[in-house]
């Protein structure tokens, strides 16, 4: 039997690398044989490994490679490392034979991806300084970035194999940070399928809800799309154009961010789909031919003013270009037509690759700017990688402003920008000297927020320097960047004074200025460095008066009343472990013991919600939900501090939760809905509160329930009451 199954095994793997060949569109023989030696080389150094799933692991370099050359469209040296990408991490394969049988370039991205490997790996969650090293490699090769989106990709498509709290991690981490760095790379479509495939993993039920909608309303919305687009297509074969239309349907993850944060049903959705109308033209004629569509689109239905998005006069910072326009259909539903020429589409479904495919000759493209402004940021190695992870991370998705300078040069901005930032995006010394600013000849101030089509002059003065608030001020990563370099220079001018002072004062107690005295008196005043303890003391916010309280024993200070600072989560637990049992609702980490844990009021969890404990250093372990809109930085950022956690019964336990309900003012609605949850379902509540505008009521209940399923049985019960039209549950401590 089992004969057969490796031999079926070798022609399966023989398939699937003749359909790589195929995708690969390689004309050149010289390629052709390149990747045969890679895939070679591959499949013998992994022959004996084996994936999660109980596959060979060859499945997945092949995988990636496909991924690499299809989806992305790199090239033959993209595939050769696609292939080989593991090959240095996880055998005896060495850089050395990479380079001799396959060169410097292939060596090159290899180690850029073995390098991130270990940060990275499908096991272990992405940590903030890490992320930083993975995008060095952007300085040298953004081949390396994007075949480790490939990778990432094949990883959350097979992410069922992996336990629940790796699969939370894994997917937290990638719609963190993957999907916003796939969506800047321009690659449209691996950013929608990492969202969705994350939202499979951290909102399963969501997920599964939408799927189906979205499977039973396919049939009207294909035959909507027919009838909508049957005019238009017979008016642009009229007029001689090359052309195809098609449907795209909003992604999984999109219709959830809607639902949730415009508090919407699914039906309630008027983009579910666009119409994209992509048009064969020559690159002189793009924009005349695309807004001559735009015309023939809005003579046979009525535009909505207010969303036209021009971004083929303007694109978008990561290449995107494309004519948006919003239009009313004659059923009376507004659809979205996006008009694009094939190169535009094929920029906005591939990003990187195609981009440099139409790239002409020493033109800087939005994309190297953008590059360039992430290089930036990474030349100031001293600033906190958490820090740097954030500004980088919000500069990821932002939407884009353009603003003018008083000579007319135009400068790409985040939505929400201010002068401030536009000043440090001319240069950081302007931003250092920035004293206030002219908005279309109007004086504002620093913290003016910029609108697109603002013409902005900077004042500036040589006395100006600096302050904490500037942080306040600004949203873009360079800006923050700079002024945090700024201040620290600022700062390191004053600690010298108050490194004097700690100098003179050891002397006068006879201690020895060193390392370990400074290291106990870091301890001593909680303080992370040297530098903030000198400027503290410099600044009269440590007080040395304490230090007449110290005996010098040993080359140690002891002091007379010894504090001690918890610094790792694992002396963190074992102090939790010392305390003993704590009561037995939860249990907590990989030996499911009881430890004491605060319920965290960002999200307010309650029995049977889906759950895990995140170690603080002051606060013990909080336990949040799964869900929670702090989770997914969280199980990203700070991996190493999470652990699992999962309820235990507790039918006599109650729990506080909120709920919202709304629906058509009527006499005795309030009373029918209190009568029902103390009297019939013998709810406790501890307070009620409604308002009524215009025949519509609105109203909070905060009741006691014992876990999900209580809460669950309550809302259905509701929801039969006359007049209530929405019931959801609030997460409010």
């Amino acid at each position: 039997m089992i004969p057969i199954e490796l031999e079926a095994e070798k022609k399966e793997i023989l398939k699937r690398y003749k359909h790589l060949l195929k995708v690969s569109k390689l004309k050149d023989n010289k390629d052709k044989k390149l990747i045969r030696k890679a895939f070679d080389t591959a499949l013998e150094a992994h022959k004996d490994m084996r994936r999660k799933t109980g596959e060979p692991y060859i499945y997945h370099p092949i995988e990636v490679a496909r991924i690499v050359a299809e989806e992305i469209g790199l090239g033959a040296t993209s595939i050769v490392c696609a292939l080989l990408h593991d090959t240095v991490e996880d055998t005896d394969m060495t850089l050395d034979d990479v380079k001799r049988m396959f060169g410097p370039k292939a060596e090159k991205i290899i180690d850029g991806l073995t390098k991130i490997s270990g940060v990275v790996d499908h096991n272990v969650s992405l940590q903030a300084e890490n992320f930083r090293k993975i995008l060095l490699t952007l300085s040298d090769d953004v081949r390396v970035i994007l075949i480790k989106l490939a990778d990432r990709l094949h990883n959350m498509r097979t992410l069922e194999s992996m336990r629940r709290d790796k699969q939370l991690k894994i997917a937290s981490e990638t719609l963190y940070l993957f999907a916003p760095l796939a969506h800047r790379l321009g690659l449209y479509s691996i950013k929608s399928e990492l969202e969705d495939l994350s939202l499979k993993y951290t909102e399963p039920e969501i997920y599964e809800e939408i799927t189906s909608k979205l499977k039973k309303t396919k049939a009207v919305r294909t035959r909507f799309v027919n009838q909508f687009s049957l005019p238009i297509q017979k008016a642009l074969k009229e007029q001689g154009f090359n052309f195809e239309i098609k449907a795209r349907t909003k992604s999984i993850h999109s219709i959830f961010d809607k639902i949730k944060n415009k508090h919407v049903s699914f039906e309630e959705i008027y983009d579910i789909f666009a119409i994209r109308i992509i048009v064969d033209s020559a690159p002189e004629r793009e924009k005349a031919d695309c807004w001559n569509i735009y015309s023939i689109v809005t003579d046979f239905y009525q535009p909505s003013p207010d969303r036209l998005r021009d971004w083929i006069s303007t694109p978008r910072a990561n290449g995107y270009e494309s004519l948006h326009t919003t239009v009313m259909s004659p059923t009376g539903k507004w659809v979205e037509v996006q008009i694009r020429s094939q190169r535009m589409d094929e920029i906005a479904e591939k990003g990187y690759a195609a981009h440099w495919k139409y790239k002409e000759g020493g033109e800087e493209s939005n994309f190297d700017a953008w590059i360039n402004k992430i290089r930036e940021l990474l030349e100031n190695p001293e600033s906190n990688a958490i820090d740097f992870l954030d500004d980088f991370k919000l500069n990821l998705f932002a939407e884009e402003i353009f603003v003018f300078t008083p000579q007319g040069d135009v400068k790409s901005l985040p939505v929400g920008a201010t002068a401030l930032d536009f000043a440090f995006e001319i240069h950081s010394q302007v931003g250092e000297r920035c004293i206030g600013a002219k908005v279309n000849t109007k004086l504002v101030p620093l913290s003016h927020v910029l609108n697109s089509g603002d013409q902005v002059e900077i004042i500036t003065s040589r006395k100006q320097k600096p302050n904490e608030s500037w942080l306040d001020y600004v949203i873009t990563g360079k800006a923050k960047s700079k002024i945090r370099s700024a201040l620290k220079e600022d700062k390191k001018r004053i600690a010298v004074d108050g490194k004097a002072t700690l100098e003179k004062k050891l002397k006068k107690l006879k201690i020895p200025f060193t390392n370990d005295i400074i290291k106990d008196l870091l301890s001593f005043y909680r303080l992370p460095s040297p530098l903030e303890l000198y400027y503290k003391i410099a600044i009269n916010k440590v007080k040395l008066g304490k230090l007449d309280e110290v005996t010098y024993e040993g080359s140690k200070l002891v002091w007379n009343k010894p504090e001690q600072k918890i610094n790792t989560s694992k002396q963190f637990e074992e102090a939790l472990r010392s305390k003993g049992q704590a009561d037995e609702m939860l249990v907590i980490g990989e030996d499911m013991e009881h430890f004491d844990y605060k319920i965290s009021p960002c999200c307010n969890p309650i029995p049977g919600d889906e759950v895990f404990g995140f170690i603080t250093i002051s606060d013990g372990i909080k336990i949040h939900k799964t869900n929670c809109p702090n989770a997914v930085q969280l199980l990203s950022n700070y991996a190493y501090r999470v652990v699992k956690a999962r309820w235990t019964s507790q039918e006599q336990i109650a729990f506080l939760a909120g709920i919202k309900v709304t629906g058509i003012d009527d006499v005795g609605i309030v009373n029918n809905i209190t009568k029902l949850i103390s009297m019939e379902l013998n709810v406790n509540m501890r307070s009620i509160s409604f308002d009524s505008n215009d025949g519509i009521f609105e109203g909070t209940i905060m009741v006691f329930v014992h876990d999900t399923r209580h809460l669950t049985d309550l809302i259905k019960k509701l929801k039969n009451v006359n007049g209530v039209i929405n019931i959801s549950r609030i997460d409010t401590a």
